[in-house]
C-alpha cells in the first residue's frame, strides 16, 4: 500500500460568530493542506497517481479559497478549521478518488485539524 500527498498554502480571510471576541472580528490566516492519497501503484504506470494531475486538482481547489473572504463560500458553511479540511476533503475526494486523508494547519495558532472520509 502506498500513500501519496501534496501540501498547497492559501491566505483567507474569516470571522466567526460565536467564540472569543477576537474571532468574531474579520481576520485572516495562512493555512497549509496536506492532501494524502492511498492505494497500489498502477503495475504499467509504477504510479499511484499521476502528480500532474494531483497538482491540477489540488490547483482548482486552492483558487476557490486563496485570498477569499471563507464566510462567502455557501458550501463551506461557517469557516471553521473543521468545515475547512472538509471541504478541502470533498473536492479533493471528488476530482481525485485515492484521497483519504487532508490534514490542514494554521501555523501562526499552532493548530491542525485532520479529516478522513
Amino acid at each position: 500500500m502506498i500513500e501519496l500527498s501534496q501540501e498547497f498554502g492559501f491566505d483567507a480571510a474569516h470571522y466567526l460568530g460565536n467564540g472569543a471576541a477576537e474571532n468574531r472580528r474579520l481576520h485572516g490566516h495562512s493555512f497549509y493542506a496536506e492532501v494524502t492519497l492511498r492505494g497500489e501503484a498502477n503495475p504499467a504506470t509504477g504510479f499511484l497517481r499521476d502528480l500532474g494531475d494531483v497538482d491540477a486538482a489540488l490547483k482548482a481547489i486552492r483558487a476557490t479559497l486563496d485570498h477569499r473572504l471563507l464566510n462567502d463560500i455557501e458550501e463551506l458553511g461557517i469557516p471553521t478549521l473543521e468545515n475547512l479540511a472538509k471541504y478541502i476533503y470533498v473536492r479533493a475526494k471528488a476530482a481525485l478518488p485515492e484521497v483519504v486523508r487532508v490534514k490542514l494547519r494554521r501555523p501562526s495558532y499552532s493548530q491542525t485539524c485532520v479529516y478522513e472520509g
